[in-house]
């Protein structure tokens, strides 16, 4: 009698506290078939192409798995998780970068109520969402707008053999991060600001950041990597409205992606976006345009003086894309069109006289989504590059052959070219 009364009391405190919070397992399992053309153009008139066929994951949707809950607290308050790993089907790995499941995709705790949502841990920065929303290839596969490709800079093919860009790791997702939300009854309105902490560590007298003044002097060659002390570090925002087929959104954020404290510099990204889309019902057109612009701040350095003695503007880039995709019984056709220029790469003298001019790149992707079913769809994409001025950005492979021979003499990239032809399936 007493064991039957024990399990009631079990189930009863199950039941509330199942009506109370909920744990959801997802994922997307994405297959593609991937085919890469990259040609250089040779001075002597002999071009070089690379090229790769593979199979692999995210041609459509990115592959993951995940796990979310929430709790209602009372009040109007719950609380949340969300952990959102990657996944390599094509091979098993696991993780993007291989070994087994972390969650880099989204690590997250929240807190929601009438007020908002604070959210706390590595998620999406608020600059990123604009290239990826209003894109009708999504940021995945060939058919990535090069908006995307450019502007993270630190993806393959983003000009920084060109001339001076420093790598962003905080473009799309941002590690220790405090994020804030507003609610979703403002009317359409919404919007998001987020800071990251870089924690690194900072001494005081600042001589004593490794390695130390007295080490560089012995051995200039460490000047260039002294002192990073505050890479990592992020900030941004995003405000939007969307309101039937409407939905815009405006972003700005700075990355700070290098600093030498003894050199006396600090390197930052400052970026801005402007996306909207328009749902007409037989079309649904996208439109965007991106600038993003490195600045360095310098200050007098204990070992060296100002990097950027003359004042001349920082590399950045512009970039715009417009696009659209159109339904078609149970699928859907995607095009779009999208093109970057950089600013002000190069030496301080090719920006004075104007020896190199700025390199360019304009890209085609068209594509068609048939969905099986909710979860199920087919899908393919063909995309194709063609740079200008030593642009090299790529829809994916190898890279440019770019090695200088006698049978080639100087090479240039000229185009990318590539499709994929795939499977997806979420749960």
């Amino acid at each position: 009698m007493k064991k039957s009364l024990v399990a009631l009391a079990a189930l009863a405190v199950a039941g509330v506290a199942s009506a109370q919070s909920s744990v959801t397992l997802f994922g997307v399992v994405d297959a593609t078939i991937s085919s890469f053309s990259n040609k250089s153009e040779g001075a002597l008139g002999r071009d070089v192409t690379k090229s790769q066929t593979v199979l692999r994951n995210s041609g459509y949707n990115s592959s993951r798995l995940g796990f979310r809950g929430t709790e209602d607290l009372g009040g109007g308050l719950s609380a949340g998780f969300w952990l959102e790993g990657a996944i390599n089907n094509d091979d098993g790995t696991g993780a993007a970068g291989g070994g087994g499941l972390n969650f880099q995709r989204r690590s997250t705790v929240s807190l929601s109520g009438a007020f908002g949502e604070v959210r706390l841990g590595r998620d999406y920065t608020p600059t990123y969402w604009n290239d990826t929303v209003f894109d009708p290839f999504g940021a995945n596969g060939v058919g990535t707008n090069l908006i995307v490709t450019a502007n993270g800079y630190n993806n393959p093919g983003s000009v920084i053999s060109q001339g001076g860009f420093i790598q962003n790791t905080t473009y799309s997702r941002a590690s220790n991060s405090i994020g804030y939300f507003l609610p979703p009854n403002l009317g359409g309105f919404y919007g998001q600001v987020m800071y990251a902490f870089n924690e690194k560590t900072s001494y005081d007298p600042g001589a004593l950041t490794p390695p130390t003044a007295a080490a560089i002097v012995n051995n200039p060659a460490l000047l260039n990597t002294a002192g990073n002390e505050r890479a990592g570090r992020y900030v941004g925002g995003r405000i939007g409205y969307a309101n039937g087929p409407l939905d815009v959104a405006l972003a700005y954020a700075q990355s700070t992606i290098a600093s030498n404290y003894y050199a006396g510099t600090t390197n930052n990204l400052d970026t801005w976006n402007l996306g909207a889309s328009y749902d007409f019902g037989v079309v649904k057109l996208f439109g965007e345009y991106s600038n993003a612009k490195q600045k360095q701040d310098t200050s007098s350095g204990i070992v060296a003086g100002a990097t950027n003695p003359f004042g001349f503007r920082e590399p950045g880039a512009d970039g715009w894309l417009i696009g659209a995709t159109v339904p078609v019984g149970p699928g859907v056709i995607r095009v779009s069109y999208s093109a970057v220029e950089y600013k002000n790469t190069g030496t301080y003298i090719n920006q004075l006289f104007g020896f190199r001019p700025d390199p360019k790149a304009d890209k085609f992707a068209l594509g068609y989504v048939h969905n099986l079913s909710k979860r199920t769809a087919l899908y393919a994409t063909v995309a194709r590059i063609s740079n200008k001025n030593g642009a090299d950005l790529t829809v994916g492979g190898p890279s440019f052959y770019t090695t200088t021979n006698a049978l080639t003499g100087t090479l240039t990239p000229k185009s990318s070219t590539g499709y994929d032809l795939g499977i997806r399936h979420s749960f």
